[in-house]
């Protein structure tokens, strides 16, 4: 395929081109100094049409994902009144605190375990290695609030252990003892943590996988200990790696809000929800949104500066690294601390939930709305799942048939969605709903003579828009890894065979991108499935997901009432998890050259 870098077309032979006919040449452009246009079509002229709707695609998904946060910044410079100086002394130093400490552990607690876990089963061998390698990542299934409604619920001074400890000890109230407070900033660091570490896990094991056994291998026959070679070699080589995963935990740290609420923790987030809805500031709710946009860029920054002088390890090193088998109570160590966050992060959260949903007998008694809340649940994911990846999909081919800059910065620019938090989209979201929907009443009035109502802002539109760009990111990572796989010179042929974007997309992309358009369907659909902070926001009057269903019953204090719709959620969750931890073992054993 031919690349334009300084202007000149490349003229490295190409055998397919060079038996072509003089009708069948690429069209020259007289006003290009004799170079091939840049999308070279074959069929001429009209195909510049279709290459120009297909850039606008790419365009418009980085306009979408930039609009509400416009929006919030023109929200910002509105009245506040005098809650403005109320907030900035008794409201943002306390969340603000609160927040920086509650990132700062979970970024320690999911580098240790994370890290410390990959390294572990990459590294040793020992009894139910690769059980615990694939059952590592699990605790990603459940989400941040599900897991704390349950450990409240198992840690309270009314729940199972307390009131098991009290009968074993002749205790009598909670005053005879102490016990720790999971309604605390340490409890969130810790729930948060043992949830949120597969993302450091999977990353860092990746790594750990491909090195090879370049540097390991002399290391150990010169004496390195291992956790000699670990602390010089093995994790420093990692650390790009580790990099990505905390920063990816510590966005769904911020983006957090039922967890944050449920366990007593004044977060910048839980502030922007206290601020609009129970103060009924917008402005204020925007201003301290803008403050957490600026806490996400630090984040960005501090995973790129994380990434800085990247290692390159040889590829045509392919040699597997051989496991130290641990023997006498080592092994027993090593298989210990693998199985604690399994069980603290997944099995006892899920195990909870399977003895509350058959003790209440949930399954023969459950309520019928939860029917209709979990097929509306379905429906909203479903359709935003659908536009999500017909847009990112869509965005990126576009880069196949046009070479630009700016349709390159458009497809990375739409993808900063995804480290917004929910709450803050929806914020940003609301004033340009608003303002179609003035639109559409305006013209509705000037035809029919009558408004038609808040057509977007008013209904489940807002939800789908507010999935579409919070996930998009989703789509677009998917869609470079499946593009990448495909030869360009499949499209050369076709577009000498006269295809236009439409019939290469038909029958020659989608059909070779499809395990990629699949892995990303079931990540976003599950994604949208168990968001909370924008569906609470922008939800309709009467409209329950199964997320907003759980939350209601934590907030009455009454969470095992809902534990089978938790428990449909955490079920479905395990899905993408199988498949990221599948995907990511076959993309090792590829990139290693096995079979």
């Amino acid at each position: 395929m031919v690349a334009f870098s300084d202007g000149k077309p490349d003229t490295a032979p190409d055998p397919v081109r060079g038996r072509l006919s003089p009708e069948n040449a690429p069209m020259i452009d007289a006003n290009s100094a004799g170079r091939p246009l840049l999308h070279r079509w074959p069929a001429g002229v009209y195909q510049c049409r279709p290459v120009a709707s297909v850039g606008a695609v790419a365009v418009g998904a980085a306009l979408l994902a930039l609009l509400p946060l416009l929006s919030l910044i023109v929200i910002a410079f509105g009245e506040t009144g005098d809650l403005w100086p109320h907030l900035a002394r008794y409201v943002i130093p306390t969340a603000l605190a609160r927040t920086a400490l509650l990132l700062a552990g979970v970024a320690a607690v999911t580098i240790i375990l994370g890290a410390g876990t990959a390294w572990i089963v990459t590294t040793f061998a020992f009894p139910g290695r690769s059980t615990l390698a694939w059952m590592l990542p699990l605790p990603l299934a459940i989400p941040t609030y599900i897991v704390a409604y349950v450990y409240v619920d198992i840690l309270d001074a009314l729940g199972p252990l307390q009131s098991s400890l009290r009968a074993i000890f002749g205790w009598r109230s909670a005053a005879d003892y102490w016990f720790p407070n999971v309604r605390s900033l340490a409890g969130a660091i810790f729930l948060f943590g043992f949830v949120l570490y597969p993302y450091v896990y999977l990353a860092a094991r990746a790594m750990f996988q491909t090195q090879g056994s370049l540097f390991a291998e002399p290391a150990r026959m010169l004496g390195a200990r291992p956790w000699g070679l670990a602390r010089r070699i093995t994790l420093p080589l990692a650390r790009p790696a580790i990099a990505v995963g905390v920063s990816l935990a510590l966005l769904e740290t911020l983006n957090d809000i039922g967890a944050s609420e449920y366990l007593g923790v004044q977060t910048l987030t839980l502030s922007i929800f206290t601020t609009w809805l129970n103060r009924g500031s917008l402005a204020g709710a925007a201003q301290i949104s803008c403050l957490m946009l600026l806490i996400v860029a630090a984040l960005i920054a501090l995973e790129r500066f994380g990434r800085r002088r990247d290692f390159a390890v040889s590829a045509q090193d392919t040699r597997r690294v051989s496991h130290i088998t641990l023997a006498g109570p080592a092994r027993w160590v090593a298989t210990g601390a693998c199985l604690a966050p399994v069980l603290l992060g997944f099995l006892l959260p899920a195990g909870y939930l399977v003895r509350e949903v058959v003790g209440r007998g949930l399954l023969t008694g459950f309520d019928t709305d939860l029917i209709r809340h979990a097929l509306t649940t379905v429906a909203l994911a479903s359709t935003a799942t659908a536009i999500t990846l017909a847009l990112g999909f869509s965005a990126v081919a576009t880069l196949r048939y046009v070479k630009h800059p700016m349709i390159a910065a458009s497809v990375n620019v739409a993808g900063i969605g995804y480290a917004v938090p929910g709450t803050v989209l929806a914020l940003g979201l609301l004033s340009p709903l608003v303002l179609v929907d003035e639109g559409i009443n305006a013209l509705a009035r000037a035809f029919v003579g009558a408004g038609v109502g808040l057509v977007l802002a008013g209904s489940s539109a807002a939800l789908v828009i507010a999935y579409v760009i919070r996930f998009l990111a989703i789509a677009i990572g998917f869609a470079q890894a499946g593009f990448a796989r495909i030869s360009g010179e499949l499209d050369e042929v076709a577009r000498m065979l006269g295809a236009g974007p439409g019939k290469l997309a038909r029958t020659i992309h989608l059909p070779l991108a499809r395990p990629a358009i699949s892995g990303a369907a079931l990540l976003i659909f599950v994604d949208c499935l168990k968001e909370l902070p924008a569906t609470l926001l922008l939800r309709p009057l009467n409209v329950e997901t199964l997320a907003t269903y759980i939350y209601q019953f934590a907030t009455r204090g009454s969470f095992e009432q809902g534990s089978l719709a938790a428990l449909i959620i955490v079920a479905v969750g395990i899905l993408p998890v199988v498949h990221i931890t599948r995907y990511a073992d076959m993309a090792t054993m590829v990139g290693r050259g096995e079979n």
